[in-house]
């Protein structure tokens, strides 16, 4: 069986090495005609932490990455809200890890070339179109460079192509473009002195101004400083334009430094921290609504290219980690491939498409709006604006959706 990978980022190299560890021939074809450790942070969750360790990767992982320890929650006088173990701070079996995006993707790359071969990973071939078929399925691939194509036949195609994906836009011709929730995220990294534990992710505000803060980088040099990743979710003033294909655009610093310049806490320094930044970087935050369907005969979707969604919860690139393990497993207890596509589709589709759903309505971070809501002007108690079963039930709730309760994530091997 030839499977092909339209897509070399996370969802694309992961099943690619899933698939190869199980048996499968697999090959990727990634547009970009070179691989460079672009980006800022990202954070693993213990289910997507799990997966990778199943594929021997999280000793290459650890020494590039901070396990985090603790997400706390604040509103916009530095008042704590919530706060909750995380990783193996909180009992689970893998720890949860935050890294840069880039170094991340390096590493998978390099790992995948290993695994696979690199002769099975093609790079600056762009998919244009495909043709699915009875017996075999064929796809057209352009080498931007030199502008010649090449077809290439394929058993099954998927499309981890990213949240513009042409597989999905050539399955649903008529979708819209991706949706724009009026926020924009403004993304850098500093680096500074460490706060709270060292392996702290934070996050301040609420929907009208939020920042969100935390190491990715577990070196300290000799002045004691870390990496720092920071994000500043700002919503976009009316007479603003912007597009959704907009994507990493230069912000403004002194605009963002006006909007947070009294945002001092005695844990930290937020105008400093977007001082510090070398590079600030915008994007609109962006999904697309849950289709009906990924697969088509012998193709089907993973990653961003099936469920993108607002970068809430850090369940993103975690998910794009559990579809690589879903698609392998079905395909190695379902030994007809069309059908191991169905039930990889009704498996991960209803459930990726309620994270998408859930994260519209800010996911676990609700609760900093529900803090700002009842108490725009802060608070002396914090039990007398929102009680702690509220804050239990809705940190459980969100971990029951996006898949990584404690206790049954514990059990599975």
């Amino acid at each position: 069986m030839k499977i092909i990978i339209a897509g070399g980022g996370i969802a694309g190299l992961t099943l690619a090495m899933s698939l190869h560890k199980k048996g499968f021939h697999a090959e990727v074809f990634e547009s970009a005609k070179e691989i460079k450790p672009l980006g800022v942070g990202i954070n693993l969750l213990p289910h997507a932490v799990r997966v990778l360790t199943a594929l021997g990767l999280e000793e290459r992982i650890r020494p590039i990455a901070v396990a985090t320890s603790e997400l706390a929650y604040y509103n916009k006088f530095g008042q704590k809200i919530w706060q909750e173990p995380r990783g193996k701070a909180a009992g689970y079996n893998w720890s949860q890890y935050s890294v840069h995006r880039g170094l991340l993707q390096m590493l998978l790359m390099d790992a995948a070339k290993e695994v696979m071969g690199a002769q099975n990973i093609h790079l600056g071939q762009h998919l244009l179109s495909f043709k699915n078929g009875e017996k075999k399925g064929s796809a057209i691939f352009l080498n931007r460079q030199t502008g010649r194509r090449r077809t290439t036949e394929f058993d099954m195609l998927i499309g981890a192509d990213g949240i513009h994906s042409v597989v999905r836009k050539q399955l649903y011709p008529d979708e819209m473009e991706p949706q724009f929730s009026g926020i924009v995220l403004h993304r850098g990294t500093t680096v500074s002195k460490p706060f709270l534990s060292g392996s702290s992710m934070i996050m301040a505000g609420s929907v009208k101004q939020k920042f969100v803060a935390y190491p990715i980088s577990p070196v300290v040099d000799e002045d004691g400083n870390q990496l720092i990743n920071w994000i500043a979710d700002l919503p976009i003033d009316n007479d603003e334009m912007i597009k959704e294909r907009d994507w990493n655009r230069k912000s403004d610093k002194q605009k963002i430094l006006s909007l947070y310049k009294n945002w001092k806490f005695d844990w930290l320094d937020i105008p400093s921290l977007i001082e510090g930044a070398s590079t600030i970087y915008e994007f609109p935050m962006s999904d697309r609504n849950p289709v009906e369907k990924w697969t088509s005969g012998r193709v089907t979707l993973a990653g961003d290219a099936a469920h993108p969604m607002y970068p809430i919860g850090s369940n993103g690139g975690s998910q794009a980690i559990l579809d690589a393990e879903c698609l392998t497993g079905c395909l190695v207890t379902e030994t007809d491939a069309l059908k191991a596509l169905q039930l990889y589709e009704q498996i991960r589709l209803p459930a990726t498409a309620k994270i998408v759903l859930q994260n519209r309505q800010m996911g676990p971070e609700q609760v900093m709006q529900i803090v700002e809501d009842r108490a725009p002007n802060g608070f002396k108690n914090l039990n007398d604006v929102i009680t702690q079963k509220e804050l239990e039930d809705i940190a459980n709730r969100y971990k029951q959706i996006a898949g990584f309760a404690k206790e049954e994530l514990n059990k599975r091997k």
